[in-house]
């Protein structure tokens, strides 16, 4: 079920879009305080905008705009609110998204052209390998969206691996959504336990989180080790609480597929300006169709490249590339601009590591210092150098690299104030 506007042609998918956002700008214009005082105190009259390349005369918003102002970007009264969503902020605190119940049909509708274009269709069973509860946005818009397509969901929530293939074995699932590293500990479960993983039924999985493809689109270290051993399609999909909108992956793997009803995307430079095509810039959106809290030109801080010949499949939208990195998280490390992505990659490489994390410093010649901890099953010299050599060779430079246990790695990772396991620690004078 491609939507007609993704096959249509550059040009016409040019001029859909400029409408859609005549209309979300008039949308902001009239309901949003947060916009009305952005606008009035730029001096712009957002009715003069127009066309696409109009929007590099607005504004851009940012996470701390989002979290000073949180409440002036609602734009429907809190009885319209039929679900709350938060999501992390620069400041630290979280940021609340409110969605109307329009929102919510809107966010099942991306997630069902998302999955179809993935390959999950009516009849298939998909397992749910992440929370739907504790405000996360992501949990909840699989279930519609998978719901919508008339998918059976399996609603497992994450980790635990018993747990998991007790499902897989008895209900039978044929896709599954998941971060990517805890297919090997499902790889690891089953082996140790005599589960036959090729012949469980999994055709695919949906992957969050971490990164499955290189720029140029072949695998990751991460993914050759999944698919090595276990004979599966892996998608890698593109998405955040701000955008209410994913970028999934089809059958060809060349990156996450836009849906221009939903969003428009710019790549931008540290000024605020488009990038040239096929350089990487920060991701910067506005969303179509939201009801409760619409953005305009709203910073990521995703680095990505946007590609925009037409995909196999046919589809003729642009496609956005793995992320490089996060913008405030670019490393500057003996003249070499690195990002955690690459140094992720690296360590994937070796079956020795149990788990890491990064830290970077200010040193006392205020350039940034970077240290990888590292759980390992096997501690020696050689193995440091093994990795040390590793990462010359691949990122042309070594950070400095300590061995410790994973005990002391594990409080760290899994903070439970977190949904997530953190992996990389910023501790840089800002």
């Amino acid at each position: 079920m491609i939507p007609k506007i993704e096959t249509a042609s550059a040009a016409e998918i040019q001029t859909f879009q400029e409408q859609k956002l005549r209309e979300a700008l008039a949308y902001v214009r009239e309901h949003s305080t947060f916009y009305q005082k952005r606008f009035a105190e730029a001096g712009i009259d957002a009715s003069e905008i127009q066309t696409l390349e109009d929007l590099q005369k607005l504004p851009v918003t940012t996470k701390a705009d989002l979290q000073q102002f949180n409440d002036d970007f609602l734009c429907v009264p809190p009885t319209k609110i039929i679900d709350y969503a938060t999501t992390s902020g620069t400041l630290g605190d979280p940021v609340t998204f409110g969605m109307t119940d329009n929102d919510l049909e809107r966010l099942a509708y991306n997630e069902a052209i998302s999955f179809d274009c993935a390959g999950i269709k009516e009849g298939d069973v998909v397992q749910l390998m992440t929370t739907i509860d504790r405000r996360f946005m992501a949990g909840l818009a699989y279930f519609l969206g998978l719901r919508k397509m008339k998918v059976g969901v399996i609603r497992v929530g994450a980790g635990i691996p018993e747990l998991q293939w007790d499902s897989i074995l008895k209900y039978k699932p044929t896709y599954l959504i998941t971060v990517p590293s805890f297919l090997l500990k499902l790889i690891e479960y089953a082996e140790a336990h005599g589960i036959d993983y090729n012949n469980s039924g999994i055709k695919g999985a949906i992957c969050i989180g971490e990164a499955l493809r290189n720029q140029d689109f072949s695998l990751s270290t991460l993914s050759r080790k999944i698919t090595e051993k276990w004979n599966i399609k892996l998608f890698s999909t593109y998405a955040s609480t701000e955008m209410s909108t994913a970028f999934t992956e089809c059958e060809h793997a060349n990156g996450g597929h836009h849906h221009p009803e939903l969003i428009i995307v710019e790549t931008l430079d540290e000024n605020n300006n488009p990038v040239p095509e096929g350089e990487p810039g920060e991701l910067t959106f506005t969303t179509l169709g939201i009801e409760a809290m619409p953005l305009v030109r709203f910073k990521t801080g995703d680095i990505v490249k946007l590609h925009h010949e037409p995909c196999a499949c046919g589809r003729n939208t642009l496609r956005v590339g793995p992320v490089l990195g996060r913008k405030q998280q670019m490393i500057k490390y003996k003249g070499t601009t690195l990002y955690p992505p690459a140094m992720t990659d690296v360590l994937s490489g070796f079956s020795n590591i149990e788990n890491h994390i990064i830290e970077i410093y200010t040193n006392d010649l205020g350039t940034d210092e970077i240290v990888i901890k590292l759980a390992v099953k096997k501690e020696s010299e050689e193995f440091l150098h093994e990795i040390k050599d590793h990462f010359r060779a691949k990122l042309r430079v070594t950070p400095k690299i300590i061995f410790t246990s994973t005990a002391i790695l594990n409080q760290l990772i899994f903070n439970p104030m977190s949904r997530k396991p953190i992996h990389f620690f910023d501790h840089r004078k800002h």
